[in-house]
């Protein structure tokens, strides 16, 4: 739920200031790509602390080899993905490889909610929901590489 609401969240307040007369903000592209940059960012994060870690690890189909290494990776990724949404000249690449990334990852996000795992003490998101914010989001990307 919580990068749900970054996304949304993020891309109201930042069409807000653009409404408000912050010209760089002034269009629904830029608050997209800031409201996908904060939701990949706060995700991309809690890929290396805590328990967060450790539920994101176990997520991890058990036929793919170094769940850890994978989740480090993926990490890495989502946050390199926020950085370049905001850097004009590579936000439609950082968009487009965070599409792809969204894809990749899913099946994770389908072992989870099969195998009933908990992700922050919580069961993992139910699949047909995890689904239609997986569309959501695969959606948002699609927007912020236009």
């Amino acid at each position: 739920m919580a990068p749900l609401i970054a996304l949304v969240g993020g891309f109201v307040v930042l069409r807000a200031l653009g409404f408000a007369g912050v010209d760089v903000l002034d269009g629904w592209q830029p608050a997209v790509r800031g409201g996908l940059a904060l939701m990949f960012l706060m995700t991309g994060l809690a890929h290396f602390f805590g328990k967060l870690r450790a539920d994101m690890i176990a997520m991890v189909p058990e036929r793919l080899p170094r769940p850890a290494l994978l989740v480090t990776v993926t990490g890495v990724l989502e946050i390199a993905g926020a950085v370049g949404l905001l850097v004009p000249a590579t936000a439609r690449a950082a968009a487009i490889c965070l599409g792809v990334l969204l894809v990749v990852m899913f099946p994770a996000n389908v072992s989870a909610a099969l195998r009933k795992l908990e992700f922050g003490g919580r069961p993992a998101t139910p699949l047909p929901r995890r689904t239609a914010e997986q569309v959501l989001y695969l959606a948002a990307a699609v927007l912020a590489a236009l």
